[in-house]
């Protein structure tokens, strides 16, 4: 296999992973040491999300051939790649989060749904609530409605009901 081959095999690779992830963190790693790196790919690792250093040139082209759009500005220096693959919120906040306490760490940006978009959507991503949370949130958002729906129909009914039983107290003569 030639190094044309090899090259083609991860461009791949790696359009395949953005067409898998649900989203993608951007972030310069320079100056981190390789016991930090190890630290923040096996809290990656936990949370269900892929962490590449990929060449730039190489994921350019994968953008491209997926349709990712504005990714030019990020494609500049030593990258590293975060592929959140079961919600849209995992890598950004481990991500922000490592880099809280390692300042070497610079998120770049982000990629959903195809479209880049700078660090400070990183940090809006992060602080979204979980996938359960946002869930429970808009049952209840849902249920309020319908429980004082139900109590609004439940009234007439409810003075119906007391309207007969106050119907047949007379007509028992009690």
């Amino acid at each position: 296999m030639g190094n044309l081959d090899i090259k083609k095999q991860v461009v791949q690779e790696i359009a395949e992973r953005f067409e898998r992830a649900q989203s993608v963190v951007i972030a310069e790693y320079r100056g981190l040491t390789v016991a930090e790196v190890t630290e923040l790919r096996a809290k990656l690792r936990a949370a269900g999300v892929d962490f590449k250093v990929l060449k730039n040139t190489l994921v350019k082209i994968a953008a491209e051939n997926t349709g990712v759009q504005g990714l030019d500005p990020y494609l500049e220096g030593p990258t590293a790649w975060a592929f959140s693959m079961q919600d849209p919120v995992s890598a950004a906040k481990v991500l922000i989060d490592f880099a809280k306490t390692h300042n070497k760490l610079v998120i770049k940006g982000g990629i959903i749904e195809n479209k880049a978009f700078p660090a400070d959507g990183v940090k809006a991503l992060a602080d979204l609530p979980p996938r359960e949370v946002l869930l429970a949130q808009v049952l209840g958002a849902m249920q309020g409605p319908l429980v004082g729906m139900a109590n609004v129909l439940q009234g007439p009914i409810r003075k119906f009901g007391y309207a007969l039983e106050a119907l047949r107290k007379a007509k028992a003569g009690e």
